[in-house]
Order: structure tokens, then C-alpha cells, then sequence
């Protein structure tokens, strides 16, 4: 194969690993900020959530914000950092929080915030 014609359809496949545009929520709602994210899964010890990532997102990047209300729990995840490394293409990591992290008795009834989004695969 021809080393010029490998490095354009190299080039031209990595215009196409550009970032999907974020989903926000209404303005208005007061939940702008928050993380969509792909997955969540409530284990017996921990919640893990599944986020977006280029490959240097980690649990510190992220806050969360948790409210009582009568016997359940609301709870928002918000990235305080950006994921700035540079891949191919997108993709997605998973970040584990105990129950006891997030002061969340286990087996409470807990309402999370943030959008999910379908994995749509890299770069989709």
C-alpha cells in the first residue's frame, strides 16, 4: 500500500473522532452541570457509574452532591475536571463509589439526576 495514501485515510479517519456534542439539561432546571452518564449499577457494596472518557478520567475528577428526603436519597455526579487527553477515539470508563463514600446507608432507595445516554460505541 502506498505510505501517502495510508497517512490521508489516516488523517481523514481522525476527523471523525471528534467528541459528541454534550447533553444538557434545561437551563432553568438547575441540573446544566450535571454528567450524563451511560450506566449505573447499585451493587450490595458500591454504585458504579459509567462516563464518558478519553482515557485519563478518574473518580477525583468527579463531585457528587447527595439529598435526604423522607427514606430516599437523591444523587447528582458533576465532573470537576475535564478529561483533556487526547485518543482515537472516544470512549468510557467506569468509576466505583462505596456506599459509605456517599454517606448512603446500603439498601436505601436512591433517585440519581444525571441524563443516561446509550453507549453508542467508540467515537459514536
Amino acid at each position: 500500500m502506498n505510505r501517502r495514501l495510508f497517512v490521508f485515510a489516516a488523517l481523514a479517519l481522525c476527523g471523525c473522532a471528534t467528541p459528541p456534542a454534550p447533553v444538557l439539561a434545561p437551563a432553568a432546571s438547575g441540573l446544566a452541570e450535571l454528567e450524563p452518564l451511560y450506566r449505573a449499577d447499585a451493587g450490595r457494596e458500591a454504585l458504579t457509574i459509567s462516563v464518558a472518557s478519553s482515557g485519563c478520567t478518574a473518580k477525583a475528577d468527579f463531585a457528587f452532591y447527595m439529598e435526604r428526603q423522607g427514606e430516599a436519597v437523591t444523587l447528582a455526579f458533576g465532573r470537576k475536571r475535564l478529561d483533556t487527553c487526547k485518543s482515537f477515539a472516544m470512549g468510557k470508563t467506569e468509576l466505583t463509589f462505596t456506599w459509605a463514600e456517599l454517606g448512603v446507608a446500603p439498601r436505601t432507595p436512591v433517585f440519581l439526576l444525571n441524563p443516561l445516554l446509550a453507549w453508542t460505541g467508540p467515537g459514536g
